[in-house]
């Protein structure tokens, strides 16, 4: 499987955002933020500081908004496929099994059938459920539901993959196999990776930078590199110091 080659970076200028014209305080106020193509980039933060807002407007799925978001050069406006989400609840669809629900993401797109079959099974063995096609959500465990909405979320071949918690519902042995796998992906498909996370140490174990946001109104308190190398392994002492550094500093008063 080929790695993509184009441009997947993120600029974000003064985004703000209100859920009403009458809200006191914004969700997100004035944002700026910029994501290298190919960079892995957490965010973190407490629950109601835009977190998972900044995702879906990155995403096109919310257009209103003040300040202007750039992908690739241009500015989103709408959802499009170079721009895959995946989202905490898998959201498969339980009357089809697992190659029909990754094909589903590849409804629109310029494929023959064989292009999409030979895509589906790519994005199977990608995410390690070879052998598992023909089954049923029903028959998977929340891991296995997991890695089908990532397959899902990847089989466009998108320069851009947004994670917003991903794998907040799953039990702490699943959730650290996926953290294991999100990291194999990462490595071997090298497109722009942006997570929404709760979980500290997840963020610092996988993002090659951690926002870091303050909540009423949502800004970015702000951006620590996390200058490690990979694979990291989260018994790693340094991750460790790296996350006490931003609980400390950021999250201690809360």
């Amino acid at each position: 499987m080929a790695t993509l080659t184009q441009d997947g970076s993120l600029a974000l200028r003064h985004v703000t955002k209100r859920f009403s014209a009458d809200d006191a305080a914004p969700v997100l106020d004035h944002i700026d933020l910029d994501v290298a193509s190919g960079e892995f980039v957490s965010i973190v933060g407490a629950s109601g500081c835009g977190k998972s807002t900044l995702l879906r407007l990155v995403a096109g799925l919310d257009g209103a908004f003040d300040g202007e978001i750039d992908f690739g050069g241009a500015r989103v406006i709408s959802t499009d496929l170079s721009r895959g989400i995946v989202f905490q609840d898998h959201r498969l669809f339980p009357w089809l099994d697992v190659a029909q629900n990754i094909a589903v993401a590849l409804r629109n797109a310029p494929l023959s059938r064989q292009e999409k079959a030979r895509a589906v099974a790519e994005h199977v063995a990608l995410v390690g459920l070879r052998g598992y096609e023909r089954h049923y959500p029903h028959q998977l465990s929340g891991g296995m539901a997991q890695r089908v909405a990532i397959a899902r979320g990847l089989v466009n071949r998108p320069r851009l993959l947004l994670l917003d918690e991903p794998f907040g519902a799953l039990d702490a042995l699943t959730r650290a196999r996926m953290q294991d796998e999100l990291q194999r992906i990462w490595a071997a498909e090298r497109i722009t990776m942006v997570l929404v996370t709760h979980d500290v140490e997840e963020a610092v174990l996988l993002a090659d930078r951690v926002v870091v946001m303050q909540a009423r109104p949502g800004r970015i308190a702000d951006v620590i590199d996390v200058d490690l190398p990979r694979p990291r392994a989260r018994t790693d002492a340094r991750i460790a110091r790296v996350k006490d550094e931003i609980v400390a500093e950021f999250f201690s008063e809360a």
